[in-house]
């Protein structure tokens, strides 16, 4: 053999052996990776209430598109601490206090509908991310023409007269959010911007929200888009419930951690990277939200990295 063509074989050789040694390395002490060796259990929060992203099916089971992603992490974590068999434990956790059930160590994952913002790393680590997100607003079939054009930005903001009139009529309608959303912050800063005094009224989840706007007792649902897409279409038609067009923030959604563990961290972000590298996301994708767009698609091949 060539002695060029035998170091290329030995360099090859050498890069696989480190991988084999990095992927397989012992975890860290106290690490979720040593906990779930020791016990052969990886256990995963869910969000109930966030279909398509996570929500408890009829037969009573973790269902949605978060959930095959972190179905690919179990997976992951098999092979790479070579566990002969993995428990996987699904439990709900509730909107207020899914980051404490990370923190407390309570769950592994937090397999939800998570915007990451600098303020949540503060408390916890996230995944690269697995969503493009952003907030939407929901209303009624029967809404003025006019308020939905306010919100769908359309008209003449810069002039004075037309600026006057949207936020008078902004100030006499009702509005509800989501506790605990991004949508929540975000809201409460555009009033204060636009000088709207309205009433707000918080709900606990997105089905309350969204009845809330059937009933009449709220004019506009504010939250992460798709979810509000989700809920409108899984209404019976004629239903009446409208999400419009327009994004009105692009926010990245990604799985939740515990802080300081970067094995685990690592873990979670390959079993992500391979998903989307390999194509099997378009398919996970098509479940739950339809077949992706190539701005979808680029969306993951951007955030892929490499082995």
């Amino acid at each position: 053999m060539p002695r060029h063509s035998a170091l290329a074989v030995s360099a090859v050789a050498l890069v696989t052996t480190a991988q084999l040694v990095f992927l397989h390395a012992a975890p860290a002490p106290g690490s979720a990776l040593s906990r779930i060796r020791e016990t052969g259990k990886l256990t995963f929060g869910y969000r109930a209430d966030a279909r398509p992203f996570a929500y408890t099916d009829d037969a009573g089971n973790a269902a949605g598109y978060s959930i095959a992603l972190c179905q690919k992490i179990a997976d992951q974590a098999k092979t790479d601490l070579r566990l002969p068999a993995l428990t996987v434990r699904w439990v709900p956790v509730m909107m207020e206090n899914r980051f404490r059930a990370l923190q407390d160590g309570q769950i592994d994952v937090l397999c939800g509908a998570d915007t990451v913002t600098l303020a949540r790393r503060a408390d916890v680590a996230f995944s690269i991310p697995i969503f493009p997100g952003g907030i939407g607003a929901l209303v009624r079939s029967d809404t003025s023409a006019r308020l939905r054009e306010i919100l769908e930005g359309r008209g003449q903001p810069f002039r004075p007269v037309w600026r006057a009139s949207a936020t008078q009529l902004l100030q006499s309608r009702d509005f509800s959010v989501v506790s605990g959303t991004t949508a929540e912050p975000w809201l409460a800063q555009r009033m204060k911007e636009l000088d709207v005094v309205a009433a707000v009224a918080p709900v606990n989840t997105y089905g309350n929200g969204v009845q809330r706007v059937l009933d009449r007792k709220s004019d506009v649902l504010f939250g992460e888009r798709a979810i509000l897409l989700d809920a409108a279409t899984r209404r019976a038609a004629g239903s009446g419930l409208v999400v419009l067009d327009r994004l009105f923030t692009y926010e990245p959604v990604a799985l939740a951690l515990a802080r300081g563990d970067e094995d685990f961290r690592l873990l979670v972000d390959r079993a992500l990277s391979k998903a989307y590298r390999s194509g099997e996301i378009g398919n996970l994708y098509a479940k739950s939200f339809g077949e992706p767009g190539e701005s979808t698609l680029t969306f993951f091949r951007q955030n892929a990295l490499p082995e």
